[in-house]
Formats: C-alpha cells, sequence, structure tokens
C-alpha cells in the first residue's frame, strides 16, 4: 500500500546560524617573510637538495612565488645551488640563525656545566631540549666518547610522545594539557616498542611525576633509551628537559633507570634551582 499523506503541519526548519565572523587580516603579517621561513624549513634530511619545482609543491607556492623567494634567499647567501646537480641547497649562513639563539640564551649558558659534570659521571651523552609545539628541540649536548648508535645534534625535533624528554616536559603539566598535547600529535609506530594509544603514554607521563624521572626504550631508534627529567621555573612550569642516552648494548633500561637515573634528576634539579637565583 502506498504510504498516507501526512496530515501534520511541519515545524518550521531552524533559523540559519550566523556565519562565523571572518578573521580579520593582521596588516603587520609579512607574508613574503612567511614564504622565505617556509622554503628554509622546506629542506630536512630527507630533503638535503631540492628543484624549484619541488620547493613549490612542498611549501604550497606558485612556481612563480617560489623562484621569487629562493631567488631573495639565494642573493642573501642561505640558499646555493649544488655545483653538480644545480638543485638548490641550504648555505652554511643559515646556521647563524640558530646559533644566535643559543648564543643568547640564559639557559643554555647556565646548564652547561651540570650538563658537563652529568656526561662525566654517567659517562653517556647529556642534552638539553625545549618544547616546540609537540617536539622536543635539542639547544645543547655534552657528547660522550664512547659508541653512540643514533646522532642527535642540536638543532634536531624529536617527539614529544615517544621520548624521555618529552614525557619529562609532559609530566609537569596536568593530565587535561599533557591529554590535549598529545591528541593534537601524529603518533607513528616509530619501532615496533613504540607507545602510540594516548593512554599508554600518559601512563609514562604519570610514572615520571611519581618517580622524577621518564623513560623510552627504543621507541624512537633502535638500539638507543632515553632517560629524562625537567628543569622547571620557580612556579613549577616546564622550561625544559635534560635527558641521557644509555644505548642498549651498554644498559638495560632497569639498571639504566636504577643507576642513571638519579643523576639526571639531579642534573635537572640543580639547572632548575640556578635559573631561579
Amino acid at each position: 500500500m502506498p504510504p498516507k499523506a501526512r496530515t501534520a503541519v511541519s515545524p518550521p526548519p531552524p533559523a540559519a546560524s550566523a556565519p562565523a565572523p571572518a578573521r580579520r587580516p593582521d596588516p603587520l603579517f609579512n607574508q613574503s617573510l612567511e614564504k622565505g621561513l617556509e622554503v628554509l624549513r622546506a629542506f630536512d634530511a630527507a630533503h638535503r637538495t631540492l628543484t624549484l619545482a619541488e620547493l613549490a609543491g612542498l611549501t604550497g607556492m606558485s612556481k612563480a612565488s617560489a623562484q621569487r623567494t629562493v631567488h631573495t634567499l639565494q642573493v642573501l647567501g642561505y640558499v646555493g645551488k649544488h655545483p653538480q646537480t644545480r638543485r638548490f641547497q641550504l648555505l652554511p649562513k643559515v646556521i647563524e640563525l640558530g646559533f644566535n639563539y643559543i648564543a643568547a640564551h640564559p639557559l643554555i649558558r647556565t646548564a652547561h656545566p651540570y650538563l658537563s659534570q652529568l656526561a662525566n659521571a654517567s659517562g653517556e651523552t647529556a642534552s638539553l631540549t625545549e618544547a616546540v609545539g609537540t617536539d622536543m628541540v635539542y639547544v645543547a649536548q655534552l657528547l660522550t666518547p664512547k659508541f653512540i648508535p643514533v646522532l642527535t645534534p642540536v638543532g634536531m625535533r624529536v617527539p614529544m610522545y615517544c621520548t624521555s624528554s618529552g614525557r619529562a616536559w609532559l609530566s609537569c603539566l596536568d593530565e587535561a594539557q599533557a591529554r590535549a598535547l598529545l591528541e593534537a600529535a601524529p603518533r607513528p609506530a616509530r619501532t615496533a616498542a613504540t607507545l602510540t594509544a594516548v593512554d599508554d603514554i600518559l601512563a609514562k607521563v604519570a610514572e615520571c611525576r611519581r618517580i622524577g624521572v621518564a623513560t623510552n626504550c627504543e621507541e624512537l631508534f633502535l638500539g638507543d633509551m632515553g632517560i629524562g627529567a625537567p628543569v622547571v621555573d620557580s612556579r613549577g612550569q616546564p622550561v625544559a628537559a635534560v635527558h641521557i642516552a644509555p644505548p642498549t648494548s651498554r644498559w638495560t633500561l632497569d639498571e639504566a633507570q636504577r643507576k642513571l637515573g638519579p643523576m639526571v634528576i639531579e642534573c635537572a634539579r640543580a639547572i632548575s634551582q640556578a635559573m631561579a637565583h
């Protein structure tokens, strides 16, 4: 049978909600500078040299816009062409930008002697990292003369979710803040050991709050571990993290946590106290 006709009057449709106000353009924002920085950031370990078309694709620019931007960076000495391939590459002048930050940073100057003591006492590489978004960036490092499986130079960024330094930083936030940061970050399985579920990572963060040290065992790089502790300001807010990287060829995680953990905690505490004075 055909359906009966409806006799009731349908309610009127809801009023359309007002459109969200358009974001007001910032009259001081310099888009040309933004494009220049995007080009510089396009170069990394996976893209050491790039063609103009590749730069345009990676930055989302038109080819003409990328060409103007790259030409300007060439004239200023930040970008050049590889002599054989004629592909674009970064030039050493780029290092000045990061070096000026490091040279003027009071935390790095303060932390250096304590990192040196930690490296000497532990026999392992000691590093200082700061948070950038959902990553940690290396800002200082004292290398061990012993074999290390992974090179992590100053300036390198590593994700918070699977590193001891990132978990140490997150341990100084309340759980809601830490969860929000983790949920906002991509969390690929970097190795078979990588924890990717937010609740599992938060359990490691909670452990750091309880014992003062965060750990990571082959979650970022095979053969590499991390033992980290937070550096905090006078209000207990995180400003950096100290960590050492004992390799699995020399240490088990339990042994490293037991023997090296107190050294890392003491180093982070000493830097925190020195920054407060």
